[in-house]
């Protein structure tokens, strides 16, 4: 399964540069294609929202046909295709097409390691093993940042979106001929079950508040905003705008690595996480209150919400201890699902409010709403997880 692991970890790696590399290509799009700030703002919350939505058919395919079949065969027809489109795009509404497919190409990865490590390795170790993947795999978040300004300036942003889709191609390949599936989880007549039954579980429900919104800022943040912000409100140009992606995307990284031990270090998987997204809530209000106080300060308040926006793991593993083993698929997708479709719904929503806020008060005004937002949702997810039950393995 180690082999797996690691493919599968690999391949992550694009998912995530998928839903950051907007932001570095914002000055790009705008003057090819006229795609404004709450342009690529819808065009990223659709690459969530259909990711999120495709979290119930990937959870079903997993604990029926596999992880092998299941991640290949999205992630070269959705994956690969989506980013050939993105690359011939003529007019805004195609890259909404290309990213609505790269998010059906994307969706399984993850989720299909986690299925793997669910089914093979220790409860107690389990998140761990999941930040380390998500940490390895936020190497593509980096990617996106100046990385990605570099090769589009290089080749061009069609031509570094075509080499991108030969990229996931292969990877795609390289899962279907080298992941092997675990055995398949005993079920019986009376372990038959549904997503619904996770549904009327009413231990998951404080879980699923906090899923909701916990990565919706640092995604959003870094997916989309950074760029915008950093050019509107400062006139940073693209080099910066990278470099400061690229800041805030080590803290992604940096904060996945850190929260995966940290529920053995502490004894804890509740506070760890209330702890963590509290912070974050606190510097999305911060850059809110302060949208022009200068670049360093604005940089390092987004790196702040990127390392404290990084508890996926630990809630994902809060739940799968109240998931029954023959559900482990339908579960870690149900949860998926809350946290990538908050993110979804986040930029829907930010992207309209930042658009009627921006023709109505000054610009730096405009995205201190958004961060107002971010931050406030972040609290109220806070205050209904605070009713969940720990749990450490």
């Amino acid at each position: 399964m180690s082999r797996a692991i690691i493919i599968l970890a690999l391949s992550y790696v694009l998912s995530q540069f998928y839903r950051a590399f907007l932001a570095v290509l914002a000055p790009a799009l705008q003057a090819d294609l006229g795609a404004m700030p709450d342009d690529l703002a819808r065009a990223s919350g659709l690459w969530f929202l259909i990711f999120a939505v495709m979290q119930i058919p990937v959870g079903w395919a997993l604990d029926v046909i596999g992880p092998r079949r299941t991640a290949s065969t999205l992630l070269a027809v959705g994956g690969a295709g989506g980013a050939a489109l993105f690359a011939m795009a003529a007019q805004v509404w195609h890259i909404d097409a290309a990213m609505v497919l790269i998010g059906v190409g994307c969706s399984p990865v993850l989720m299909s390691c986690y299925y793997i490590l669910a089914r093979t390795s220790r409860p107690a170790v389990f998140a761990t093993y999941a930040g380390a993947v998500l940490g390895f795999g936020s190497l593509g978040n980096l990617a996106a940042a100046l990385p990605m300004t570099l090769a589009a300036q290089a080749l061009g942003w069609r031509g570094a979106l075509a080499a991108l889709a030969l990229i996931t191609l292969a990877a795609a390949l390289a899962i279907l001929i080298l992941v092997r599936d675990p055995p398949p989880a005993e079920t019986t007549q009376t372990k038959r079950g549904s997503v619904l039954d996770l549904l009327r579980m009413p231990i998951l429900w404080p879980l699923f508040a906090l899923m909701f919104v916990n990565y919706a800022a640092a995604a959003g943040i870094r997916g989309v905003w950074i760029g915008p912000y950093l050019a509107d409100v400062y006139s940073a140009g693209d080099k910066v705008i990278g470099t400061a992606s690229l800041v805030m995307g080590l803290a992604m990284v940096f904060g996945n690595f850190a929260y995966g031990p940290m529920d053995r270090l502490f004894g804890t998987r509740k506070w760890v996480a209330l702890t963590g997204n509290l912070l974050g809530g606190v510097g999305c209000l911060i850059l809110a209150a302060t949208p022009a106080s200068g670049l360093v300060q604005a940089t390092l308040l987004m790196a702040l919400v990127g390392f404290m926006g990084s508890s996926f793991a630990v809630l994902i593993a809060h739940a799968r201890s109240f998931i029954p083993a023959h559900l482990t698929g339908r579960g870690v997708t149900l949860m998926n699902l809350f946290g990538i479709g908050g993110v979804g719904v986040m930029q829907l929503i930010t992207g309209r409010l930042f658009a009627a806020a921006g023709e109505a008060t000054p610009v730096a005004d405009a995205y201190a709403t958004t961060f107002l937002i971010y931050g406030a949702v972040l609290i109220l997810g806070c205050a209904i997880y605070l009713f969940s039950r720990d749990s450490v393995d």
